[in-house]
């Protein structure tokens, strides 16, 4: 059911949304690595989940990956959204991305199984730009950002059900980021049991590629 992780993940929501290895990469990464929790309502997320059902369920959970960075996971790409889920993404955009910057078209949706997890990597700048935002559905779950360079240096997000995470910048392209599997979902000292997540991700266009995909907003229908 959608949101049912949202209640254990609160029992420890005083510790805050972002830790890092000290506080200068804390300060560092401020405006580049941010969560807003509680982006969407309950509602919303239902919403958003009734809508991609469908579409997830004439897919497979894969455990072989092109680039093997990911384990456990189905995904597609969707361009037509109702009016409901349309709102929520211009809420994303307004939040996110700048007014110069242009989106990646169809939006990117991403189902991992309760085993599936993310490996670390560094997203390729031939298929996003500067800025990623992903809403986080069903599951709470830990992203951890490790710099490539100084692996002393690392960030930890906690995504509950509903919160809306944003990379952007040096958190983009010196940290590798990851979504930790189950049995090491932790933040800090708290554990963070993960299930199913499903992750809506918005992404800007890499700098200099052409007009050959189509940038529109998302259709409604």
């Amino acid at each position: 059911m959608a949101g049912t992780g949202r209640l254990a993940t609160r029992l420890f929501s005083g510790c805050g949304w972002v830790r890092g290895s000290d506080s200068a990469v804390l300060s560092r990464l401020r405006d580049e690595a941010v969560v807003h929790p509680g982006f969407l309502s309950q509602e919303e997320e239902d919403t958003l989940t009734r809508e991609l059902e469908p579409q997830l369920r004439r897919r497979r959970y894969e455990y072989d990956h092109w680039d093997a960075a990911i384990h456990g996971f189905r995904e597609t790409e969707k361009s037509c959204w109702s009016d409901a889920s349309q709102a929520i993404l211009q809420r994303v955009r307004a939040a996110a991305f700048g007014p110069d910057q242009t989106l990646l078209f169809p939006v990117h949706v991403l189902d991992l199984e309760h085993r599936g997890y993310i490996k670390p990597h560094v997203d390729s700048v031939k298929f996003c730009g500067s800025t990623i935002a992903g809403l986080s559905l069903l599951s709470p779950s830990v992203m951890k950002l490790v710099h490539t360079q100084e692996p002393e240096q690392w960030l930890e997000l906690l995504l509950e059900p509903g919160s809306l995470y944003i990379l952007r910048g040096s958190a983009r392209y010196d940290f590798s980021h990851e979504i930790l599997r189950d049995e090491e979902s932790f933040f800090g000292e708290h554990r963070v049991p993960r299930g199913r997540r499903i992750s809506v991700i918005c992404r800007s266009l890499p700098e200099g590629m052409g007009p050959g995909r189509p940038e529109e907003p998302p259709l409604a229908c």
